[in-house]
């Protein structure tokens, strides 16, 4: 009897903390999925067919810096109830805290145009006009926001989330045209890279793109707030963690699956087919596939690209939102009304509007805009990340979940990475022949 009393209790305890992780999932899993944005997707295509499956081991260490920085927006929203731009005012003061804001403001309106750029790509496969989809997407995305409810909200992101997924028989269907090599030569993209030209400004420049597109200063802002707009408290840091780690993992996942399937389809294809973005990926997989999948591969990877640039335009703007209402001191919730909180929501259409605009310019160059996008944002990402540690070690502020002398070494080691990273890029251009 003692067994089954013991066992019980061990079946019970279970299902309440799984039910506990069911109602908390959502923040770390949208902020990380979401990362998976249009630039995102063509970053990593373009990664697949420059350089096959040799990139594959650079998410080795992607997958832990984005955990490791996120996790301490789930602690430092949980236990302040703030997010981090009226946590960098209050901490440092209206100086650095307006630079920290007009750096968010900036790499989001960027990064939003990019998000456009995907989206209008995909939807010309399928012969929809780029003015269409603009006000279609701009309309619903303001349709999303307008329900009133944070937990409307997060619902249909999860959806939007799960689209991500169609990359993995995009990668399968990639694998099987006749001179993709075998799944071997995939596990030695992670462990045995080649590199014959050696290190280069260009192979440096995909590297930045890469950690630009995998953790950008919007995610850090938007996971925080979003903690704070669902009202988790620091008995929900746990499975905030939890929540964080599996989008971290997922969303690394899909990269591999996207460089998987350019780097069969292109770059060990004879002689090697050059592409610039995710729309001319799925426009050159249709006649290397057999007729049927070629064409479900090209439907594929357009509606995965028009996802991605949805999903992240719909986090993105509310990161700015957010973070605005915030230190402006306006109503910024989606648990509020228009009526309520006017000024978050017109904000959030003005970002959307003038960003969109920018794809509809004639003779735009929305390729080297995508790019070159990924990198600004890792060039500024330090700043939001250096006062995120500064935070997270007071403490008064964070008492018992403040950051250990582990955390603090992870965290300071993957700022100083991406210092060096952005220093090495910065001087590759300025001096060109020097990585010759």
């Amino acid at each position: 009897m003692f067994w089954i009393s013991k066992t019980f209790h061990r079946i019970t305890r279970l299902k309440r903390r799984t039910l506990t992780l069911l109602v908390v999932l959502g923040p770390g899993l949208i902020t990380m999925i979401a990362d998976n944005d249009a630039g995102g997707i063509s970053t990593y295509a373009v990664t697949g067919s420059k350089y096959g499956f040799n990139l594959l081991w650079v998410f080795f260490i992607l997958v832990p810096m984005a955990y490791f920085v996120q996790e301490m927006t789930v602690r430092l929203g949980a236990v302040t109830k703030r997010g981090l731009a009226e946590a960098i005012f209050d901490g440092f003061g209206p100086t650095w805290g307006w630079f920290s804001l007009a750096d968010l403001a900036i790499v989001n309106w960027l990064t939003l145009v990019t998000e456009y750029i995907g989206m209008t790509a995909a939807m010309s496969i399928f012969g929809i006009p780029p003015w269409i989809t603009f006000v279609v997407v701009t309309a619903i995305l303001m349709a999303v926001v307008l329900t009133g409810r944070y937990m409307t909200f997060e619902r249909l992101a999860f959806l939007f989330c799960a689209f991500n997924l169609v990359y993995v028989p995009a990668a399968l269907w990639a694998m099987k045209t006749p001179q993709a090599p075998s799944w071997g030569a995939v596990g030695r993209g992670f462990i045995l890279p080649e590199f014959p030209s050696g290190l280069t400004q260009d192979l440096l420049f995909v590297v930045m793109a890469n950690i630009g597109t995998t953790i950008t200063p919007w995610q850090i802002f938007f996971q925080q707030s979003a903690v704070v707009d669902k009202g988790l408290d620091v008995h929900d840091i746990r499975y905030g963690k939890i929540d964080t780690f599996v989008g971290s993992f997922l969303t690394g996942a899909v990269a591999v699956f996207i460089i998987v399937t350019t780097g069969a389809a292109f770059y060990y294809h004879h002689p090697p087919i050059a592409i610039e973005d995710a729309r001319q990926t799925a426009e050159a997989l249709t006649p290397l596939l057999p007729h049927q999948e070629g064409d479900w591969a090209r439907r594929l990877f357009a509606i995965g690209l028009f996802d991605a640039g949805f999903l992240g335009a719909l986090c993105i703007s509310l990161s700015t939102s957010w973070a605005v209402g915030e230190v402006f001191g306006w109503a910024h919730s989606l648990n509020q009304s228009v009526k309520e909180a006017p000024w978050f929501y017109l904000l959030y259409l003005a970002i959307l509007l003038t960003s969109g605009a920018v794809v509809l310019i004639p003779g735009a160059p929305l390729i080297t805009i995508t790019m070159f996008v990924q990198v600004v944002a890792v060039t500024l990402l330090p700043a939001a990340m250096v006062f995120l540690i500064l935070l997270l070690n007071d403490p008064n502020q964070m008492g018992a979940y403040a950051n250990t002398h582990w955390q603090n070494t992870v965290n300071w080691t993957i700022v100083i990475f991406v210092i060096c990273m952005s220093t090495l890029f910065a001087v590759s251009v300025l001096f060109p022949g020097i990585l010759a």
